[in-house]
């Protein structure tokens, strides 16, 4: 067993929330499941006074949490391959590939970007999951942020928190958007299958922004910021618009053909087992000095190749070809 103890004013932005959800902002790297149980437990004090999860917090109050839990194994450092956007004292910016996962889990206990960081930068062992402060789904591809240090841990969850940090995605949506707009639809677990993410009440809040890029016979390519970040948000969300994103394995349904598709065309689209979704450009106030600052990354070769066959198809369309 290894003790964990944490303590935190909870700040402005927070106020109205629930105790469980305030923690899981202010200590996102330990699972709200965790921060529920300590709560329960009474391992969880707000100025010095034992409370329920649901209680809500008002701004100001000082969360203490004293618990034993059980420890992880240790993390092993892997030399995996890092495509390094960025690098300073404070940050790094990573592109992540398709296919790579972002946390060890029960499934995953290798093989991770965790994993890859601690063998490029062992210093990140002090900082909670090496740095990380948010996440990309295993099959989404593009930009994700570093805290190499614990203050600058904090700045940038503290940016999660405001929402102030930037994260735009690029998503080709099957079917055609006739606009952009906004989702907001609370997301949690499904009711039945576990595994996937749904729209219900009582799921967290969950706001996504949308606007079309290009428009082609049968699909969208749509920019998409996020508001929030809850599990698998723009893909559930899309989904929910009747718009799930090509290649989605758990969302997407069956492939949509365009009319009169060519071969080329038609194989790359049933050949997509992976959701076309690309965390595109990152932008947050630097945790040194807070100046903002912005990356983007481009498109992946597949999900380029797949867009030049769209292009293709639409011009000989529209030249009567």
């Amino acid at each position: 067993m290894k003790r964990v103890e944490l303590a935190a004013t909870v700040p402005s932005a927070l106020a109205g929330k629930r105790l469980d959800q305030a923690l899981a902002a202010l200590f996102p790297e330990h699972s709200r499941a965790r921060l529920q149980a300590w709560v329960k437990a009474g391992y969880v004090t707000v100025d010095d006074q034992i409370r329920r999860p649901r209680e809500r917090v008002v701004g100001g109050e000082q969360i203490a949490v004293s618990a034993s839990v059980a420890g992880d194994p240790p993390l092993r450092a892997e030399p995996i391959e890092l495509a390094l956007v960025h690098a300073d004292s404070e940050l790094l910016i990573i592109d992540k590939p398709a296919g790579l996962v972002v946390h060890p889990a029960a499934g995953n206990p290798g093989g991770t970007l965790q994993n890859a960081l601690l063998h490029h930068y062992p210093e990140l062992a002090a900082v909670p999951r090496c740095g990380l402060v948010h996440r990309l789904d295993k099959d989404t591809s593009g930009l994700i942020a570093v805290a190499r240090t614990l203050p600058a841990h904090t700045a940038l969850v503290r940016q999660l928190q405001e929402r102030s940090m930037g994260r735009e995605y690029l998503a080709l949506a099957q079917g055609r958007v006739t606009a952009g707009g906004e989702v907001s639809a609370p997301i949690g677990r499904h009711p039945v299958e576990r595994k996937r993410m749904a729209v219900g009440r009582g799921g967290r809040e969950a706001i996504t922004h949308y606007r079309v890029l290009e428009r082609f016979a049968a699909h969208t390519l749509l920019r998409v910021r996020l508001e929030t970040g809850r599990t698998h948000q723009i893909r559930v969300h899309l989904a929910h618009l009747r718009h799930p994103i090509a290649g989605d394995p758990v969302y997407g349904g069956r492939p949509r053909l365009p009319p009169a598709a060519a071969a080329p065309l038609a194989e790359a689209l049933r050949a997509l087992r992976r959701q076309f979704l690309h965390a595109a450009r990152l932008s947050l106030r630097h945790p040194a000095d807070g100046e903002p600052v912005s990356w983007e990354a481009p498109l992946p070769v597949d999900l380029e190749e797949l867009l030049a066959l769209l292009r293709a198809h639409a011009a000989e369309a529209g030249s009567g070809g």
